[in-house]
């Protein structure tokens, strides 16, 4: 058995942990700013890439806080695997091995699954949402639209949707640790719904029914898939005691 580690060797471990994921981010957003003018370009392809237009700025210092900021998102999303890895390295001995293992093989769902919801913002959402909102009014309005705003608007639907997209390993998650039943999840799809398009109005910058109901749909087959995970959790958690 191992021996159990005093507080002082528990504040080391979580410095060595900060301090390795603060590297591999650091590294991981100077690649990003060598390709500064790769990643805007692909930020703005949604919506000015067949308009041939360019956002504007106001600000001296403007596009170069744009600048920053998505060479720091992009650097922290390219080292989200370490530092997910780092979160548990750091808390694997409080685990059983069996805790450990699933807590292990989660990450790879964890990266999937966001990088899945920031795509379907960005292939599926952003096109039909900007159309909207670029041409909404135009005939008494011409559009400007600023690059802050716009980066704003971006990368703020690519990260919610990225975290939407994690609800299915999180309803398996809670049914493994027995906080919910598949059962319950089941009697509560109706009302997860009615939640579902309320997260959609909440997600989406535009107002019309067409672009919520884009964000609406996947979130409710997402909890569909989520209740089969369940199932499966739930089954996991059942098999425990012979296992053991």
């Amino acid at each position: 058995m191992a021996r159990a580690m005093t507080l002082r060797e528990h504040l080391d471990e979580l410095r060595r942990r900060l301090i390795i994921s603060a590297v591999f981010v650091v590294l991981a957003t100077a690649v990003a700013f060598a390709f500064r003018d790769q990643v805007l370009e692909f930020l703005l392809e949604p919506g000015f890439g067949d308009s041939g237009k360019r956002p504007i700025s106001t600000e001296v210092l403007e596009i170069v806080s744009v600048t920053f900021k998505v060479t720091l998102m992009a650097g922290f999303v390219a080292a989200l695997p370490v530092v997910l890895y780092q979160i548990v390295r750091f808390v694997s001995p409080g685990l059983t091995g069996r805790e450990r293992v699933y807590l292990t093989l989660l990450i790879p769902g964890i990266m999937v699954a966001f990088l899945g919801g920031a795509a379907f913002a960005y292939y599926v959402l952003f096109p039909p949402a900007f159309s909207f909102l670029f041409n909404f009014g135009i005939t008494n309005v011409d559009p400007e639209i600023r690059v802050a705003s716009y980066i704003n608007v971006v990368t703020s639907l690519m990260f919610w949707m990225g975290v939407v997209f994690q609800m299915p390993l999180a309803m398996f998650v809670l049914a493994r640790l027995g906080v919910v039943t598949p059962r319950w999840l089941g009697r509560f799809r109706r009302y997860a719904i009615v939640l579902a398009f309320v997260a959609a109005a909440v997600i989406t910058p535009t107002f019309d029914p067409v672009n919520q109901t884009l964000v609406a749909v996947p979130i409710i087959v997402l909890y569909e898939i989520g209740i089969v995970l369940a199932r499966i959790g739930h089954r996991l958690r059942g098999r425990r005691p012979r296992a053991d």
